[in-house]
């Protein structure tokens, strides 16, 4: 019957190895049958191993794998236990493939907790929600480093602290935002704190520093850059600046000194697109909502001059009264 099948598929154009594959068998083996007698499938009606494990045997070998003192190791551990008590239930392979069988070859739970999504952080006025980072700057010396430590207020977009090191260090991290606090006269239970999940964010003089001045820390997702998007934004305006070197930093003092000139310019010079064109230094001073009142009044004027001109509304010069970080949106 097997063969009449395989003969009918292979004259009607299909290849031997195809038709084999179908039904789970190599072209070896029907060629081997080709050759014999009859030509029959052996594998019909054909004889159990003398060593096939009895439902019993197997059973056994389910319920030792899934008992309350094996369920968490695989087989490489439990057969060598089981030997030094001088218990045989089965070989390592045959543990395998029972439980291979059974469809309990899968983790029984995850090998690492899943990263979940940071909780949303939501901001209305300044000093609620800041976001941090350290991003690297070129040194003379290739594989070296200044690295750029930034804190950078969400809801104004206001660089609230910047500084430059020559190490990536906790120390440095708790330093700086110890010094931010201060400045920014912040409350305990006031702000959060975002970051991604390096060392200096995370680590224990970090931690205690944020915990001492009452600042609740938030954490980004490991390796997805997104959750952070206001600090990483700020770089990439940092490093398209014009006038950001193309050639490394010549020392410590020069970036730093370039990198004051950037805070200066960007706080107080920069008309932010997120923020309705002001100054993130405006906006954290609350000066925003009378500029931004003013510039309704212009356009309104314009418009009840020359009516004809306007198809629509005037610009919107609303203010933005939230921001949010990581929304679920």
């Amino acid at each position: 019957m097997t063969l009449d099948a395989i003969e009918r598929a292979v004259n009607a154009g299909a290849r031997l190895e195809s038709a084999c594959e179908e039904l789970g068998l190599s072209a070896r083996t029907i060629q081997r049958w080709r050759a014999q007698e009859g030509g029959a499938d052996l594998r019909v009606g054909g004889v159990s191993p003398a060593n096939k494990l009895s439902d019993e045997e197997r059973a056994l070998v389910l319920a030792t794998a899934n008992s309350a003192e094996f369920r968490d190791v695989g087989p490489k551990q439990i057969v060598p236990v089981l030997a030094d008590r001088a218990e045989y239930v089965a070989s390592e392979s045959t543990f395998y493939r029972i439980l291979k069988g059974a469809g309990q070859m899968t983790h029984r739970e995850p090998s690492k907790p899943a990263a979940v999504r940071p909780r949303e952080l939501t901001a209305t006025a300044p000093c609620q929600v800041w976001s941090w980072d350290i991003t690297y700057l070129r040194s003379p010396i290739l594989g070296q480093f200044f690295y750029l430590y930034l804190i950078v207020d969400v809801f104004s977009r206001k660089v609230v602290a910047a500084r430059v090191h020559a190490d990536e260090d906790m120390e440095l991290s708790a330093a700086l935002m110890a010094d931010a606090c201060q400045r920014e006269r912040i409350e305990a239970r006031q702000l959060s704190l975002h970051s991604d999940n390096g060392s200096p964010m995370k680590g224990a003089t970090m931690l205690a520093t944020l915990q001492k001045l009452g600042v609740a820390a938030s954490f980004s997702r490991p390796g997805v850059s997104d959750d952070n998007a206001y600090s990483e934004a700020l770089f990439r305006t940092l490093k398209y600046r014009p006038g950001y070197p193309k050639r490394p930093f010549r020392s410590l003092h020069d970036a730093r000194a370039w990198v004051d000139a950037f805070v200066t310019w960007y706080n107080e010079h920069h008309l932010h697109s997120a923020i309705g064109f002001v100054t993130p230094a405006d906006r954290h001073a609350g000066r925003d909502i009378d500029l931004l009142r003013a510039r309704r009044k212009v356009y309104a004027a314009a418009r009840a001059r020359n009516p004809q001109r306007w198809t629509g509304p005037i610009r919107n010069w609303d203010r933005v009264e939230q921001v949010h970080l990581n929304s679920a949106a």
